[in-house]
C-alpha cells in the first residue's frame, strides 16, 4: 500500500477540491469542509495559475468562516518552493480569521515523488495564526523550522522521506504548551533525514510539552536506535499512545522495547512495516495485548539481499 496519499480530511472535516472552474453547484458553506487548493501543470483544465486560483477562492468563499486548508500542488512544486503558498497565507490572515488547520504539500507520488517537494520557512504560518491548532506539511527538502512559541498548536506533523535534523531541533527547542499530537517522518539520510536520537533527546526526556499524549517517530532508517531511546525515554510515561511505524525497525529494536520500561498503560503501539521475526512479534504481542494494548506488526517491509548483505528500507524514501 501507499503511505502518501491525499488527505481525506483535516480538523475532523472531509476534504473539499475549490474547483478549477466557476461552480456548476452550489458550494459547501465555508466551515463545512477542509478546502484543498491546487493546481496541477499538467492535469487541470484550467490554465489559472495558484495565485489567481487563491485570490477566486477567497472571492467565492466566505473566508472569515473558514476552518481549514489543504494545500496541494502549487505548480510545478520542484521549481518553485512553498514560500510562496505561506506569504498567501500571511497576507490573508485578517480575512482567515477563523482558520484553525492547514496543511501544506498533499501530493501523492503519481505527482511528484516527496522528495521532489519543495519547501521553506514555515513558521510564518503559525506567526500569523495564533489560533491555529492543527500544522501539517508534507516534504523535507528545503524545509526550515526554527524554533517557535505558539500557545494554541495541539496537532503538529512532518511527512518526510527525509527531514533536515535542523527542523527536529527546531520543533524540540519550541514553546508548545498545548501540544498533545507530534509525528517526524525522519526518513533516510539519501534524501536530507540527517536527524539523529540526540536530536530527540529533549523531547524524549519529557515534560518539554506537558499536554503530549501521541507521539510519532516513524519512518527511519535509524528505527532501532530510537526503539532502543524510547525504551527508557521519560515522554512515554505521559502517552496513551506510540508510533514507531514505517521504518526498519528489526528484533534489536522491538526487544529493546519490550525489555525497556512498561508499555501496558498505552491504548495503542504501532509498529507496522517492520523487519520483526515472528516469535519476536509474538512477544510483543504477548506481553502487552492482555492489557488492551492495540499492538499493529502489519506489513513486513522488502529486504534485498546483495551476495550476503541484506539491505533494509523505509516505507517512504524519495
Amino acid at each position: 500500500m501507499s503511505h502518501v496519499e491525499h488527505l481525506s480530511q483535516l480538523y475532523g472535516l472531509p476534504v473539499f477540491d475549490f474547483p478549477d472552474a466557476e461552480p456548476e453547484k452550489e458550494l459547501p458553506e465555508a466551515g463545512a469542509v477542509a478546502w484543498r487548493l491546487a493546481v496541477d501543470p499538467y492535469g487541470d483544465t484550467s490554465d489559472e495559475e495558484f495565485g489567481d486560483r487563491w485570490d477566486r477562492f477567497l472571492d467565492t468563499v466566505d473566508p472569515a468562516g473558514v476552518r481549514a486548508i489543504v494545500v496541494g500542488p502549487w505548480g510545478e512544486v520542484y521549481d518553485h518552493d512553498s514560500s510562496v503558498i505561506v506569504r498567501r497565507l500571511v497576507d490573508a490572515h485578517a480575512e482567515l480569521a477563523g482558520l484553525r488547520a492547514v496543511f501544506l504539500g498533499d501530493l501523492e507520488q503519481e505527482e511528484a515523488e516527496i522528495s521532489w517537494i519543495e519547501h521553506a520557512d514555515v513558521t510564518p504560518v503559525l506567526a500569523a495564526f495564533p489560533l491555529l491548532e492543527e500544522f501539517g506539511v508534507r516534504g523535507g527538502s528545503g524545509l526550515r523550522f526554527p524554533a517557535v512559541s505558539h500557545r494554541a498548536l495541539r496537532t503538529l506533523w512532518f511527512e518526510a522521506g527525509g527531514l533536515p535534523g535542523h527542523v527536529v531541533r527546531g520543533v524540540a527547542a519550541s514553546q508548545l504548551p498545548a501540544l498533545e499530537h507530534l509525528e517526524l517522518w525522519l526518513g533516510v539520510n539519501a534524501y536530507g533525514g540527517n536527524a539523529t536520537v540526540a536530536d530527540l533527546a529533549p523531547l524524549l526526556a519529557g515534560g518539554l510539552f506537558p499536554e503530549l499524549r501521541h507521539l510519532g517517530v516513524r519512518n527511519s532508517e535509524i528505527q532501532d536506535e530510537i526503539a532502543a531511546a524510547v525504551a527508557a525515554a521519560p515522554v512515554v510515561a505521559q502517552l496513551t499512545s506510540l508510533d514507531l511505524s514505517l521504518g526498519v525497525l528489526t528484533d534489536d529494536g522491538a526487544t529493546a522495547l519490550l525489555d525497556g520500561q512498561p508499555l501496558t498503560h498505552l491504548d495503542s503501539l504501532d509498529l507496522r512495516h517492520n523487519y520483526v521475526t515472528d516469535p519476536v512479534a509474538r512477544r510483543i504481542q504477548a506481553a502487552l495485548e492482555p492489557h488492551g494494548v492495540e499492538v499493529d506488526l502489519s506489513e513486513t517491509g522488502q529486504e534485498w539481499d546483495d551476495d550476503g548483505e541484506i539491505h533494509r528500507f523505509t516505507a517512504v524514501a524519495e
